[in-house]
C-alpha cells in the first residue's frame, strides 16, 4: 500500500502504520510504502497521518514523458479491459514532496495520457475528472502518483481519510477558520440553522463564525475578543468566561462543542473533554489536540483506547492530521444514544 500524509509528518505516518503491522519499504516527502498484511483489511483502515491509502500500487516508470503516458495507458487499459463508466470518474496525478519540478512533470504526463486515452477511448477520458471526490472511504479510478521523475506509483483503488484543503472566507477571523469547516467534511455533516454549538476557547472567532453563517446559534466563550466575521454577529453570544470553567445550565444540552484550546492535550482532555462527552452535554463535537509538547503516537494510542471517553461514549469517533493542521490532530464525533 501507498500511504499519502501530510509533508513534515512522515515519521508519524510510519510510526502509526508500524503500530498496525504495516512495516515501511520506503518513503518519500508525504508519502510511505507499506507491505501489506494479513490482518489488515485496507478498505477498513482508519488512519489519522495518512490522508488517502492507494491500494496494490503498481510501479510505472519511464525516461520520457510521453514513455510514462504511454505505460500508464497500457496498466489503464489492461485493468479497465471489463469495466463501465457511466459517470464522472477521478483521474488524479499527485507528487512527492520537496522535489522541484516534479509537479510540472507530472502535469506534462497527465496533458499527455489525456490525448492517449481519447484517441482509445473517447467517452471514458470526457467523463474523467482531475479532482478527488467530497467522500471517505474507498474510491474507484486512476490514481498516479509520482516519487520522482521517472517513477510513479500508480492504484485504481484509493480510500480517502475526508482530509482536503478548504476554501477561505474574507470575513473569517483567523486560519483556525479552515480546519472547522474541514472537520465538517470528515464528520459528514456540519451545523445548521437553530443548533446551538458552544465553542470553548472562541477568540478570535474563527469556529464560531462557521457555525454562525450556516445559521446556528454560537456561546463563544473566551476572555480574549472576537474578530472580523464574529465581532457583533447576532447569531454569537460572546461570553468573556475561562473555557474551563463553563458548564451547561440545568437542562440545556448542546448540538455541537467545539474546543480548540492551545494546551496540554491531558489538560484538555480531563477538563474538558470527559466531562462533556461523560456528562451528555452535547450531541457532536469537533476536538483539537496539540501535541508538540507530548508523544503524538502516544496520545494517538490514548484517545482510541477502549476504555478511553472517546470508545465509551462516541464509539464512531474519527481522529485526523488535517490538511489544515500542524503539530496536533483533530477529533470528531457524535455521542451514542
Amino acid at each position: 500500500m501507498l500511504l499519502r500524509g501530510q509533508p513534515g509528518f512522515e515519521d508519524l505516518l510510519e510510526g502509526e502504520a508500524r503500530g498496525l503491522g504495516l512495516p515501511a519499504l520506503e518513503r518519500g516527502g508525504g508519502w510511505l510504502g507499506v507491505a501489506p498484511s494479513a490482518a489488515v483489511v485496507p478498505a477498513s483502515l482508519d488512519l489519522c497521518f495518512a490522508h488517502a491509502i492507494h491500494l496494490a500500487p503498481v510501479e510505472v516508470s519511464g525516461e520520457s514523458v510521453n514513455a510514462l503516458a504511454t505505460r500508464l495507458l497500457d496498466h489503464f487499459l489492461a485493468s479497465a479491459r471489463d469495466e463501465r463508466f457511466d459517470a464522472a470518474w477521478p483521474c488524479v496525478f499527485t507528487t512527492a514532496a520537496g522535489l522541484d519540478g516534479l509537479g510540472r512533470r507530472a502535469d506534462a504526463v497527465a496533458t499527455a495520457f489525456s490525448e492517449l486515452l481519447k484517441k482509445r477511448m473517447g467517452r471514458v477520458a470526457r467523463l474523467a475528472t482531475p479532482d478527488l471526490p467530497r467522500a471517505l472511504g474507498p474510491v474507484r479510478g486512476l490514481f498516479v502518483h509520482f516519487v520522482d521523475f521517472k517513477k510513479a506509483l500508480v492504484s485504481r483503488d484509493l480510500v480517502l481519510g475526508g482530509q482536503r484543503r478548504m476554501a477561505d472566507d474574507d470575513l473569517a477571523p483567523s486560519r483556525s477558520y479552515l480546519k472547522v469547516e474541514e472537520a465538517y467534511a470528515v464528520l459528514g455533516r456540519e451545523p445548521s440553522a437553530g443548533e446551538l454549538v458552544v465553542d470553548l476557547g472562541a477568540a478570535p472567532g474563527g469556529w464560531s463564525y462557521s457555525a454562525a453563517k450556516r445559521g446556528a446559534r454560537v456561546i463563544a466563550l473566551d476572555n480574549g475578543p472576537l474578530k472580523g466575521g464574529a465581532l457583533d454577529h447576532p447569531l454569537i453570544e460572546h461570553r468573556r468566561a475561562d473555557a474551563y470553567g463553563h458548564r451547561p445550565e440545568q437542562g440545556q444540552r448542546a448540538d455541537w462543542m467545539f474546543c480548540d484550546l492551545v494546551d496540554d492535550p491531558h489538560e484538555v482532555l480531563r477538563r474538558i473533554v470527559t466531562p462533556w462527552l461523560d456528562g451528555a452535554w452535547c450531541r457532536r463535537f469537533v476536538v483539537i489536540l496539540k501535541f508538540g509538547r507530548v508523544d503524538p503516537l502516544a496520545l494517538l494510542r490514548e484517545v482510541r483506547a477502549p476504555d478511553s471517553v472517546f470508545s465509551r461514549r462516541a464509539p464512531g469517533t474519527r481522529v485526523r492530521h488535517l490538511y489544515h493542521d500542524r503539530e496536533e490532530f483533530t477529533l470528531v464525533g457524535e455521542l451514542s444514544a
